[in-house]
């Protein structure tokens, strides 16, 4: 297992990597194997009605848990391309101000039995959730099913 990279590492690769995150204004606040969460600020993400557009709310929903993921899979080793299957959001209430995205990964079992899946078949699927927050109020809910391929 190689150690999760600090957390302005996860970040550095986030904005060169998917350079969309840095016009967003994302930050990385934790990512561990509990969990990650990521920070977004109203300003780029806003919409006509001086709220986050609902996009923003889907890409940092998206980001915040295939970055668990992807360091997840590096941790272990593994250097799959990962992706986004499909995914859906449920928008609670307007977000009016900076937001945040927390993933909080999957248990070790299932984890385990995505990466047997994964070296057995050469891809696997993993869905993950996160929850989206505002002030500490509940905004929005994602969850996405991820693919990883050899």
């Amino acid at each position: 297992m190689r150690p999760i990279p600090s957390l302005a590492e996860v970040e550095a690769y986030l904005h060169k990597h998917i350079p969309l995150s840095a016009g967003m204004g994302i930050r990385v606040v934790a990512c561990d194997a509990t969990g990650v969460t990521l920070r977004a600020p109203l300003a780029p993400n806003i919409n006509h009605h001086s709220t986050v557009f609902g996009g923003s709310t889907s890409a940092v929903g998206i980001l915040s848990a295939w970055t668990w993921l992807h360091f997840a899979l590096r941790s272990a080793g593994h250097t799959s391309r990962l992706v986004i299957q499909r995914n859906t959001v449920d928008y609670l209430a307007p977000i009016k101000r900076d937001f945040e995205a927390r993933c909080t990964g999957m248990p070790a079992a299932q984890f385990e039995e995505f990466l047997r899946t994964l070296d057995r078949y050469g891809k696997a699927r993993a869905s993950l959730t996160a929850v989206l927050t505002c002030e500490g109020e509940k905004v929005a809910a994602f969850a996405g099913d991820y693919v990883a391929a050899r």
